[in-house]
């Protein structure tokens, strides 16, 4: 690969940079707490900064790509965004040494059904969007199509290959399979539908509805067992891996008992939810969710269940029906005493807390940090995960999110 000796250099000092921040001994401490509150063995709540879309804020302000040479941004970046985690973020996060190439995958996405999946966006970037329905009646169904999913192991290995060559005698570069699995049909479901129609089918025409849900429950079927079939999978129980709506993934459950080094399905996490059936009672979740939702949490070994959804009257119906259930979700709009009271000691509490109190023109750090303090309060009987997340914006002041993330490790240590 011809790339510049300045470019080089800029990539092996970044390389020798996240080596050194690997080897501070807070980071195999962060790995083992996070082991144990997954173990459900917990030795003070976990707190986890998402900033997802205020990522670019974080960006503008402390992250600048200085390889002149672009194709290279994607190694550049991925090595900076941990040197900002490390110097800016100071919650449970761990950082490894090591650069992981993820596989290369075409034909994923959600929009490639057959139909067109239209969405009228307005002008604002990141705003507000209206869904244009692509199935309007049962003969619309044969139109479908599964997605055209593809690895192209020949372009992955080719970035393994460049990683190695300019830094591979600093960090160990490997290539990963998929570790983030999420099921979440019914967002996928209206998109073909429209949200409004959705809520009217199970009354007007459940048929169609369950013939939707079958559908997509096949589809990614199909999905697990292409990546299955091509070696595609890699263990999300290493300490820096997201595995879904909640925290981080360490934890002793994982791999199965008898994992060989092959992965499959039942070695991983996976994650599912649905927002979008907040207003549905737990018998109609039940019969056109839940039950398209198990085929796939089943395949899997652990399962982390919910996002921003209040799960009031559907945490019964998880316990008894998702047997590897793990982690569930506390949105903010949750009842916290009773979520509390319902997972106990034998599941892990996620904490959702309300991201406007840091994302608003004018931050309440004090109203966040007594929703922080109130929670662990309320919660002190349950593994916790405090997970700050959805912020969209942090109005330009990228420092909130290193303001949060202290404030919220000192209230876990203090709650101990």
């Amino acid at each position: 690969m011809g790339i510049s000796a300045t470019d080089r250099q800029i990539l092996r000092d970044l390389a020798k940079r996240v080596a050194e921040i690997a080897a501070l001994p807070q980071q195999s401490e962060k790995a083992r707490l996070w082991k144990a509150c997954n173990d459900l063995k917990p030795q003070r709540a976990m707190v986890f900064a998402d900033p997802q879309n205020g990522w670019a804020e974080l960006n503008a302000a402390w992250l600048r790509l200085l390889c002149n040479d672009a194709s290279l941004h994607w190694m550049e970046h991925s090595l900076r965004a941990r040197t900002i985690r490390h110097e800016h973020i100071p919650d449970d996060f761990p950082i490894l040494a090591e650069f992981r190439v993820p596989l290369s995958v075409h034909g994923a996405d959600y929009e490639d059904y057959g139909l067109h999946l239209g969405v009228q966006r307005t002008a604002q970037k990141g705003g507000a969007y209206r869904i244009e329905p692509a199935v309007h009646s049962e003969k619309d169904l044969e139109k479908l199509h599964f997605r055209p999913i593809r690895i192209d192991h020949k372009a992955t290995d080719g970035q393994v290959a460049a990683a190695r060559d300019i830094f591979g005698d600093i960090l160990p570069v490997r290539k990963t399979g998929r570790t983030f699995w999420r099921y979440g049909l019914t967002r996928v479901l209206i998109h073909m539908r429209g949200l409004d129609q959705m809520m009217l089918d199970m009354y007007d025409n459940p048929s169609l509805l369950h013939r939707m849900m079958a559908f997509l429950r096949d589809d990614f079927l199909r999905e697990i067992d292409l990546f299955e079939q091509a070696g595609g999978l890699a263990l999300n129980n290493t300490p820096d891996t997201i595995t879904g709506s909640g925290g981080l993934g360490p934890t002793g459950d994982l791999p199965a008992a008898d994992f060989s080094g092959t992965v499959r399905p039942k070695d991983c996490f996976c994650s599912a939810e649905s927002q979008e059936t907040v207003g549905v009672g737990p018998a109609q979740f039940d019969e056109f969710v839940l039950q398209y939702q198990l085929p796939l949490m089943q395949r899997f070994g652990l399962v982390d269940y919910g996002c921003c959804e209040p799960l009031d009257h559907k945490l019964d119906l998880l316990r008894r029906k998702i047997p590897n259930l793990r982690w569930v979700a506390v949105s903010p709009w949750a009842n916290r005493q009773l979520a509390a009271q319902m997972l106990g000691s034998q599941y892990v509490y996620v904490y959702k807390p309300n991201p406007a109190r840091i994302c608003a023109p004018r931050a309440d750090w004090e109203a966040a940090e007594e929703d922080i303090r109130s929670t662990l309060r309320i919660a002190r009987a349950c593994p916790v995960h405090v997970v700050m997340k959805d912020t969209h914006t942090l109005c330009n002041e990228p420092d909130r999110v290193t303001r949060w993330a202290e404030l919220a490790v000192r209230i876990a240590k203090e709650a101990v």
